[in-house]
């Protein structure tokens, strides 16, 4: 997806990286929206992007960054008496915000892992005449049950 002259003029005062900000600014932020703009309505792999976008890890990493900090919905807002431009950015909005949902799943199941993982771990090494050790079949299930409690009641963060 091409930006037009006159949606890039709308866009590009809104920009982070651009000529008198202060620390790195972007090498070219037309090239780097306009790949952001193929990823999000292609909804394809950040590898597949097209080479003339640039290196697509480095894309990527500008994207996931400015996604943190909010900045897609922030430019979006910035545009949005400009329909058709404030659609496309509406796009790479949810993009992020499913990005974002699928970072903070991966997370939690990684969280879910651990604890259950060092709940198994503890019960092997309670001693043999511990009443709570069991090695029937309901022992996995309990654990379960145990470890998702202690997620949801923030043990496995440490809290």
């Amino acid at each position: 997806m091409r930006l037009t002259d006159t949606q890039w003029e709308r866009l590009e005062p809104l920009l982070l990286g651009k000529q008198g900000d202060p620390g790195v600014s972007g090498k070219n932020n037309r090239q780097f929206i306009e790949a952001v703009l193929w990823v999000s309505t292609h909804s394809d792999l950040w590898r597949n992007l097209p080479v003339e976008f640039g290196k697509w890890n480095t894309v990527y990493m500008r994207f996931k960054r400015w996604n943190e900090c909010d900045v897609w919905r922030q430019v979006a807002e910035g545009v949005a008496d400009d329909s058709e431009l404030h659609a496309m950015l509406r796009k790479v909005v949810e993009y992020g915000d499913k990005q974002t949902r699928r970072i903070r799943q991966r997370l939690a199941r990684q969280a879910r892992r651990d604890v259950y993982n060092n709940l198994i771990e503890s019960a092997r090494v309670r001693p043999p005449n511990d009443p709570f050790v069991d090695v029937e079949d309901s022992t996995a299930h309990w654990l379960a049950l145990v470890a998702d409690d202690a997620i949801y009641n923030g043990y496995a963060a440490g809290k």
